[in-house]
């Protein structure tokens, strides 16, 4: 039973409590650096369905060994643009390849290819092997090699395939801005399908494959873009907001504390009633 006074001092001592716990975390808590803002010409993807990709442009595979996209692209084939030591969006984005390669009922190296692609000059063929062995560590089913490639090349070259496919990014001091999307290609060359985002359906994923085997170019339902640019460059890191957590949960505390104070009280008002 807890009597009337007794709560009207518990509660504001509560409340006096929840804003000493907060004052130091709002004093502790990091500068935050406001996010950089980029128009849609800047980053993002402008669709370019039914275009043909450059097929005579010449990327290193994973053995430093020059190959074109003419030899590399003879059936369907799903290109996703990254940069291999991207802390943010990348990783999550190949992780839904790797997961979703292992639901479709497509077959690959026959239904379908896939091929990665850096677009910063500075990632050499050395790290897209070990990003290819990563990832193809990750596939449970039968899968050849061969059917995921991770390829880098000169600047000029990975930026003609990014213009080709409408794929917008740009250069922020050691890192870059950029969407996530997985981009379907027929085996002629020509774009027929984005699809957005970091996870992807399997049944999607086998249409689209049969639709980029026709060369039938489909218009984009889902085009929800996620970026990758909340990205700490002095930590080189995400940053998990532990402060605006530490104030959630301590508020949630407070607000269950004082509910439980109130019910309590209006419980031993019943009683005292009866």
């Amino acid at each position: 039973m807890t009597h009337p006074s007794i709560r009207r001092v518990l509660l504001p001592l509560a409340l006096s409590a929840l804003a000493g716990w907060l004052h130091p975390l709002q004093a502790q808590a990091p500068p935050q650096t406001p996010a950089p803002t980029f128009s849609p010409e800047e980053v993002g993807i402008n669709e370019k369905l039914g275009a043909t990709i450059p097929l005579d442009l010449v990327l290193k595979d994973e053995d430093g060994k020059p190959v074109s996209l003419r030899q590399l692209i003879d059936k369907p084939t799903i290109l996703t643009l990254n940069y291999f030591r991207c802390a943010g969006i990348c990783t999550p984005q190949l992780n839904g390849v790797a997961e979703v390669l292992n639901r479709t009922e497509a077959v690959p190296g026959k239904d379908f290819q896939v091929l990665t692609v850096s677009f910063d000059e500075r990632d050499e063929p050395e790290i897209a092997a070990q990003k290819r062995t990563n990832y193809l560590g990750e596939i449970t089913r039968p899968f050849p090699p061969g059917a995921w490639r991770f390829l880098t090349g000169p600047g000029a070259t990975t930026q003609a395939l990014a213009d080709a496919v409408g794929f917008k990014f740009k250069r922020v001091g050691d890192d870059f801005v950029h969407a996530a999307a997985i981009i379907f290609i027929s085996p002629k060359g020509q774009i027929t399908r984005y699809m957005y985002g970091v996870t992807y359906l399997p049944a999607d994923l086998q249409m689209a494959a049969q639709e980029a085997a026709r060369g039938q170019a489909q218009p984009t339902i889902n085009k929800f873009l996620k970026f990758c640019f909340s990205y700490d460059p002095a930590g080189r890191k995400y940053v998990l907001n532990t402060t605006a957590i530490s104030a959630t949960v301590i508020i949630l505390a407070a607000l269950i504390f004082v509910f439980a104070l109130t019910r309590r009280g209006r419980r031993s008002k019943s009683e005292e009633g009866e």
